[in-house]
């Protein structure tokens, strides 16, 4: 429950909202031991056809009668005591002990009743009838005075619950677009939606269950509590010996409950991770006609998820019957009791004193009433254990993710960037995403400021690794990145990327309008900007005559509603916009037509003049455009040069170009 306490502080710092709510619990609270305490006065009044001022002249003159038999029964007992055998004194002197704690006890319950006299005798009605419609008003106003106080608790705890989620989910996505790339790639993305909308939801209602039920119902037991305590707190005590026991079996519930929680969430997780690789395969799924296959899967991991939930539901089904069996335990050990008491009008039960005066039928029956009210809020709180334990479950699995720190992060100390000017160096560079399996092995490579370097190589080679290092999406194993002779660990994040513009194979376009993914990274850019930089990106002209609404057109999911070219040439404008004087394209024309890459090469032979340039690709259109071609194999760098010089003494280099960029000259 440790990290529940941690969201449990977020919310308390709402403290006028969390005043309020308690305020209100209380007045519900008292309201409810109110309405229930209305039964002593039914009983006394009107079933015995008196108004109150009868009635409590009545009292005083009993607890009158009361002490003057037992004056007498004391002076009897006195000289009983003086004529009787020493080996009898003790239980003389006993009984004489208890007649004088009766006297003191209807002593105080005649300035009790001679306290509260002149107020009923003043404002209180005075027939039988009147007094009956009295009670029956008060209590009347009483319930709805107390429903009017639950309906503001409920909204009042509804916005605690609220406003604490809402602050965490905030910095849950804080600390999330901080962690490593790696992270989201080792870890996918269908865990972190779980968590941010299955566990989530877990947690507000369990704070609600917290501020809400779990204040207000206990506050409602406490004063029917209190209410019985002034009637009998020795019956009271007795009444409740079977607590300890419930306490034990709600701890070992609450165990159960919260491991079964955690792994059922888990579950969620899982069915997350089927639903979103099914959906996002879904051109592939319907290709092979593998529908029937998917759904077995998907079973598969549904039928896992219920068997976990219904664990959860068996550990859920002992929590009622447990606090009503404690309940009625409770109950039953009252009625005993108090029917002794009452009939046969004892102070003491099996030598033990359970009152200072006899219990009347009334009062007792007003007991009973006070520990159904209290039974009954306690009732209530029988489905908070199972809502609190899957917060608590909920609340660990977030924290787990949010107490993690990212690997790549600003230094303590920074250093200023100027805008790059000189060059970017990779000094021994060496990377690992796993420790037995290097992707990058001694890197070596200066690259002025402004030269054109392209990266080429097998799959897998280590070429887009190499290019990730640059804005620091990860970081080398050994070895330092160096701009302008400043290791990139020692400058902010922000400075750094804030010079480096990306345009990789997967066009990376939002849900929104063609204006808001070019300005994209530049806020401040006007829509004089965008449109400039759109005229450079050879896009204006599709924008303005093929699209809908022009630089207003929703382009939908990952630009969905694009083709390939014309999303690529909106995150290049994207990318001049930002005027980068580091640009990485990484594939960028791979899943163009021959048109579209026209056009992007045309864009790129002006926008990287004066620029560094850092180009991944096997198209040898592209390729004119370095200055220096680098050939690597194996996470190692094999050579570097330019076409001619590679053409003429790398293997490898000639190899690539006879099986991929012939073929592709030809098919231009």
């Amino acid at each position: 429950m440790k990290n529940f306490g941690r969201v449990t502080r977020l919310a308390l710092r709402y403290r006028l909202t969390f005043a309020l709510s308690l305020i209100t619990a209380l007045a519900i609270g008292v309201l409810w031991g109110a309405n229930v305490g209305t039964v002593y006065p039914f009983m006394k009044v009107a079933f015995q056809n008196q108004s109150l001022g009868p009635w409590v002249d009545g009292e005083i003159a009993n607890s009158l009668e009361a002490i003057k038999q037992q004056t007498a029964e004391i002076e009897r007992l006195q000289v009983e005591l003086q004529q009787a055998p020493p080996d009898d004194h003790r239980a003389i002197r006993n009984k004489i002990r208890l007649a004088e704690d009766r006297i003191e006890a209807e002593q105080k319950a005649i300035w009790r009743y001679r306290l509260v006299r002149p107020y009923i005798i003043r404002y209180l009605p005075q027939s039988p009838f009147a007094t009956v419609a009295l009670l029956v008003g008060i209590l009347l106003l009483g319930t709805v005075l107390k429903d009017l106080f639950l309906i503001a608790n409920t909204i009042l705890v509804a916005r605690l619950s609220q406003l604490a989620t809402f602050d965490l989910r905030k910095l849950f996505y804080r600390r999330t677009l901080q962690m490593d790339l790696a992270t989201f790639h080792n870890e996918g993305t269908s865990d972190l939606m779980s968590r941010f909308t299955h566990d989530m939801d877990s947690l507000a209602v369990g704070l609600t269950a917290l501020f809400g039920k779990l204040v207000r119902e206990p506050l409602k037991a406490v004063v029917c509590l209190i209410l019985a305590v002034c009637i009998c707190w020795r019956l009271l005590i007795l009444s409740l010996v079977v607590a300890p026991l419930a306490a034990l079996a709600i701890r070992w519930l609450a165990k159960m409950l919260k491991r079964a929680n955690r792994r059922a969430m888990e579950g969620m997780a899982q069915l997350y991770d089927r639903l979103e690789e099914t959906f996002r395969g879904i051109k592939l799924v319907k290709a092979f006609t593998t529908e029937r296959y998917e759904r077995w899967r998907f079973h598969q991991s549904s039928k896992k998820y219920f068997k976990k939930a219904m664990r959860i539901a068996r550990y859920d089904s002992l929590s009622h019957p447990t606090t009503e069996i404690m309940g009625v335990l409770t109950i039953c050990l009252a009625l005993l009791a108090g029917a002794y008491l009452v009939l046969s009008e004892e102070t003491h039960l099996l030598g033990i004193r359970m009152s200072d005066r006899p219990l009347s039928l009334a009062l007792l029956l007003t007991f009973y009433g006070a520990l159904a009210g209290t039974a009954d809020p306690l009732r209530k709180l029988s489905d908070v254990f199972t809502r609190l334990q899957r917060a608590a479950a909920a609340s660990d699995r977030i924290y787990t993710m949010l107490d993690r720190e990212p690997k790549i992060r600003d230094p303590e100390n920074p250093k200023p960037l100027p805008r790059h000017r000189r060059d970017l160096v990779f000094d021994h560079v060496e990377f690992a995403y796993h420790p037995d399996e290097p992707v990058l092995q001694d890197i070596n490579l200066t690259i002025r400021a402004g030269e054109t370097i392209a990266l080429v190589g097998p799959n897998g080679c280590g070429k887009s690794t190499l290019a990730n290092l640059i804005p620091r999406l990860a970081d080398p194993t050994s070895g330092e990145v160096h701009i302008d002779g400043i290791s990139l660990t020692e400058v902010r994040l922000r400075e750094l990327r804030s010079q480096i513009g990306l345009v990789s194979q997967e066009t990376l376009l939002f849900d929104d309008t063609v204006f808001g993914n070019i300005r994209y990274g530049s806020p401040h850019a006007t829509g004089e900007d965008v449109t400039r930089a759109a005229r450079a990106a050879h896009a204006h002209g599709f924008i303005e005559s093929s699209l809908p609404n022009g630089y207003q057109t929703v382009v939908g999911v990952g630009g969905s509603r694009l083709s390939g070219g014309q999303r690529q040439r909106i995150a290049l404008a994207r990318a001049i916009l930002h005027d980068p004087a580091i640009l990485i394209l990484d594939e960028a024309t791979s899943q163009v037509d021959l048109e579209s890459e026209r056009l992007i090469q045309k864009v790129l032979e002006t926008f990287i003049r004066d620029r560094t340039a850092v180009i991944i690709t096997h198209r040898l259109a592209v390729l004119t455009l370095a200055d220096r071609i680098v050939v690597m194999e194996a996470g190692r760098i094999l050579d570097v040069g330019t076409h001619e010089e590679l053409i003429g003494r790398c293997d490898l280099y000639r190899r690539l170009h006879k099986i991929q960029f012939l073929d592709l000259r030809q098919s231009a």
